[in-house]
């Protein structure tokens, strides 16, 4: 049972120019037989910005999550991908790491991205 995850990163401005960070990360059951995913509440993946190895955000941080075990199922080469998004980020360059929450499986996305000024 093999997982395997990537993680995008698109950063965009809107009209007043403030800036939002958008993170895609996209997990794959690279193996044959079907996985369940079981969940512990409603966040399902974790995404964490760091600089330099120091955290600088976290997805999950003050946030409340309904506490409901939720599950998913990923037959043999199946994805499913799951979002979040920084707000009003500091400009820099950082290392974006993504970690499913699932009990069971683990799985992991890391990339670098800039944010300009």
């Amino acid at each position: 049972m093999t997982l395997e995850g990537t993680l995008e990163v698109a950063v965009s401005r809107d009209e007043r120019g403030e800036r939002t960070v958008a993170f895609a990360f996209t997990v794959t059951n690279a193996g044959s037989d079907p996985l369940e995913l079981q969940f512990p509440d409603a966040a399902n993946a974790e995404f964490v910005v760091q600089d330099e190895g120091r955290e600088v955000w976290r997805f999950t941080e003050g946030r409340a999550f309904a506490q409901v075990l939720g599950s998913e199922r990923l037959g043999g080469g199946e994805s499913t991908t799951y979002e979040g998004e920084w707000d009003d980020p500091i400009p820099g360059t950082y290392t974006a790491v993504a970690a499913l929450r699932s009990r069971e499986h683990d799985c992991k996305g890391r990339t670098e991205f800039d944010v300009p000024e």
